[in-house]
């Protein structure tokens, strides 16, 4: 891998392709109600959490409500080779949903219905405008429920196109693992159906894992097959403090490294902790924490908390407090899960840069510990939170939008971390996706050839480049 050599540019290069009165008026006739121009409706579906504020919106919104509307979408702006960008609830964070070419944005949020559950096989098959709660609430009666949590309500297709994770993803994995089957409107307006309900094939080129992660370049999903697993038998939550950020990353390490199958564990630093009891008025002990949960029988979880107990108190654990009942729980997580926007209320008027990199466990101390004495150096306002599990951290920088300065250091600290990263055979992106932000980025992790290959699959597929162009790399 490769360092980054310079910095990315933050604001896009916008360069819109018009998009012609003639295929407007078409999607009018076509969509009527359902295609909307007004700019309200516009700027809703060009912008998303990311920090990129100067975008032009769409030129139009098509409302699609079934795979037959999107393929129409699709044959119409393929005949005027026009973008395309698929819209699902808007959490994005690396300007993924942006339309730097201009085009059409296709909202798929009316396309949420959970068609099957095969409760017998674990399995479930959902339209892509389904929320992650959405789904849970649909399968709870069964016994079951689908781990990948994100954190935001985000929903299963655009989970799916960022190959999204989340808190669970140490023990459940990631939307790679845990999506069977597809079925996906292609540039040209054709439906294909990648996978099956099987649990496993060597049939063909894997074009499930293709398009999961592609992040709307490749096609717009209309269906997804996804695992599901059982609701365990017992859970229960934790909170530990610790005198040092170090400490709780060594103790999580010494806990992955042993194999104790936790399923949840996250990093708060105490700037952060300060911010979410403001923001959800807990009483959290403002040090650094870890907040933990565990899954299986209860003699299992019981044994588990005792191993996690035992090894936190090596590393010197202040406390280690107990969430057992569904009410406490659920508080704990909705408040980490909340970090984001606690931070923002935190400073009014700001945005956030978002970091996501992601390390082997081994080397996550020596990377986390660099960048934290980086950013308090800096003197820009921070929060810190990680799914420390699986080598994963989020670093937010909170700028002030119109403050070139406080880009500038942001943008600097980020390129520190992603540089230090890649040494340690890291990602820039474990989660978020690589969307505008951080294509500079994929470039110096993955290298020239890989992105050429990359670039030949898109033309192969999107010789006209409508796909959500400009994102990933350029063409």
């Amino acid at each position: 891998m490769n360092a980054p050599a310079a910095l990315p540019q933050l604001m896009p290069d916008v360069q819109t392709r018009a998009v012609p009165p003639e295929l407007l008026q078409a999607l009018q006739t076509r969509f009527g109600p359902q295609c909307s121009t007004a700019l309200a409706v516009r700027e809703q579906h060009g912008r998303d959490e990311s920090a990129f504020t100067t975008v032009p919106p769409p030129a139009a919104v098509v409302f699609a409500e079934s795979t037959r509307d999107v393929a129409d979408a699709l044959q119409l702006a393929s005949r005027y080779r026009v973008p395309v960008i698929p819209f699902g609830v808007g959490s994005s964070l690396e300007g993924h949903l942006l339309a730097v070419q201009g085009g059409i944005s296709i909202d798929v949020s009316r396309m949420n219905q959970v068609l099957a559950i095969q409760a017998e096989d674990l399995t479930v098959t959902v339209q892509p405008g389904v929320t992650r709660k959405q789904l849970n609430e649909a399968v709870r009666s069964s016994g079951l429920f689908f781990p990948i949590d994100p954190g935001a309500d985000a929903s299963i297709g655009g989970m799916s196109a960022t190959r999204a994770s989340g808190t669970n993803a140490v023990r459940y994995g990631t939307m790679r693992e845990n999506v069977l089957g597809l079925e996906v409107v292609t540039a040209s307006g054709e439906v294909i159906r990648t996978g099956t309900r099987a649990r496993k094939s060597s049939a063909g080129y894997d074009l499930t894992r293709l398009l999961v992660g592609s992040e709307g370049t490749l096609g717009v999903i209309t269906e997804i097959t996804l695992r599901l697993y059982p609701l365990p038998e017992a859970i229960s939550a934790a909170v530990c403090s610790f005198p040092s950020i170090e400490a709780a990353v060594r103790t999580t390490i010494q806990v992955i490294q042993l194999g104790i199958p936790i399923a949840r564990v996250e990093l708060v630093d105490a700037g952060t902790v300060r911010m979410v009891n403001a923001h959800a008025r807990l009483t959290l002990r403002e040090e650094p924490l870890l907040l933990m949960e565990f899954h299986g029988s209860p003699a299992a979880v019981k044994e588990q908390a005792e191993a996690v107990q035992e090894i936190a108190d090596e590393h010197g654990a202040q406390a280690f407090e107990w969430a057992t009942t569904p009410e406490e729980r659920t508080r704990l997580w909705t408040a980490r899960h909340n970090a984001y926007f606690a931070a923002i209320q935190s400073r009014p008027g700001c945005r956030a840069i978002s970091t996501d990199t992601c390390v082997p466990i081994s080397r996550l101390a020596d990377c986390l510990l660099d960048s934290v004495a980086e950013a308090d150096a800096s003197g820009l306002p921070y929060f810190l939170v990680g799914h420390v599990g699986d080598g994963n951290f989020h670093f937010g920088y909170l700028i002030m939008p119109d403050d070139p300065a406080e880009r500038a250091t942001a943008e600097r600290l980020n390129h520190a971390l992603v540089a230090r990263a890649l040494r340690l055979e890291g990602t820039c992106s474990g989660e978020h996706g690589v969307g505008l932000h951080k294509m500079g980025f994929l470039l110096a992790e993955a290298g020239p050839g890989a992105v050429a290959m990359m670039r030949t699959i898109k033309q192969a597929l999107d010789p006209h480049n409508i796909m959500n162009p400009g994102k990933i790399f350029s063409m």
